[in-house]
């Protein structure tokens, strides 16, 4: 099992259940406004790389989470980055939102071409991306 909690022991009404509460944390005021700041995290990493499975590395890089943590200048070292609960709770986010999210970020479909990082770098900004709706002024 991934960091996100997820695995193949999920299916009928456990499933329906939880990709709607995925699709509400996303929709969602606080969801929104996490993914807004997830987006300007990713543009402001000087390289454009993430990595998976943790929330920082010796290197000092970060996977999409840990981006968010850089810019707030959380300290990522403290938090278990292995439990789905205890990192929603240090973002403020919904578990359902921050298991996603490491979901998408570490997920095994990374082509292996020495260019994991920068690929999966831009293949987070853009689903980040796709999540964010419209505001709507008015």
């Amino acid at each position: 099992m991934s960091r996100s909690g997820y695995s193949d022991d999920c299916d009928g009404w456990a499933l329906i259940r939880w990709r709607g509460a995925v699709a509400s944390a996303i929709r969602g005021k606080r969801g929104q406004a996490f993914l807004r700041e997830a987006l300007a995290a990713l543009d402001a990493i000087e390289d454009k790389r993430l990595i998976a499975g943790e929330l920082v590395d010796h290197k000092g890089e970060f996977c999409t989470l840990g981006a968010v943590g850089k810019c707030r200048g959380l300290d990522l070292k403290t938090i278990d980055y292995d439990d789905r609960e205890s990192v929603a709770a240090a973002f403020g986010i919904p578990v359902a939102l921050a298991a996603e999210i490491m979901f998408e970020n570490d997920d095994d479909y990374w082509p292996r071409s020495g260019k994991e990082a920068e690929i999966r770098w831009s293949q987070m900004r853009a689903w980040v991306a796709k999540q964010i709706k419209e505001q709507l002024h008015g």
